[in-house]
């Protein structure tokens, strides 16, 4: 069914740019492109971007799970390593600390006509993205190697079905989301 569209470049493009409107959409009604919301995200005291990012890991995975079982996607799954998240955290960290915005919340803030979003955020994307791929070759063989997870997933590190992984996460996530709603946060 899908193997057509995956040999049409042009259309992936085209559905690639749809679903980034459409998330871009989303983020802004939902409002986690707003400094305010951001900032009281990081003091604890608005739940929204944790409500968001749960609610949407909650209907992806299914989703992705059921797409993979039916022979639909496949996953190319990058191993990770402690290096690669200590690397990744720092600079993802410094930039949410100086703007209060991460890249997917930049580009939906520049599409509200947000200004510290256009000359911050997107310069700011394009700088770290330029340094990182500068350093790349130097700290790729090194820094990033540290320490490697010996399993692509989590079902693999347990030893047990995705759809185990699955139904627990549904479970412990509506109930972590439907608690932050009770505690009206």
């Amino acid at each position: 069914m899908l193997t057509t569209l995956h040999k049409n470049r042009s259309a992936q493009l085209a559905i690639g740019l749809l679903m980034g409107i459409v998330f871009g959409f989303l983020i802004q009604k939902a409002g986690v492109t707003n400094y305010d919301v951001i900032i009281r995200q990081l003091l604890l005291q608005d739940f929204t971007v944790v409500k968001l990012i749960a609610t949407a890991v909650l209907v992806g995975m299914p989703g992705v799970y059921i797409l993979k079982h039916y022979g639909y996607a496949k996953l190319h799954i990058a191993r990770g390593s402690l290096g690669t998240a200590v690397v990744g955290g720092l600079i993802f960290g410094v930039g949410f600390a100086v703007l209060g915005l991460c890249p997917g919340t930049v580009a939906g803030a520049v599409g509200q006509g947000y200004m510290d979003a256009l000359f911050g955020g997107f310069i700011g994307i394009m700088l770290g993205t330029g340094l990182f791929a500068m350093l790349y070759p130097k700290i790729s063989g090194g820094v990033l190697k540290c320490k490697m997870i010996q399993y692509d997933t989590i079902p693999d590190m347990l030893g047990i079905k995705p759809s185990y992984i699955i139904v627990i996460s549904l479970i412990l996530g509506a109930g972590f989301l439907y608690l932050l709603e009770y505690l009206g946060l």
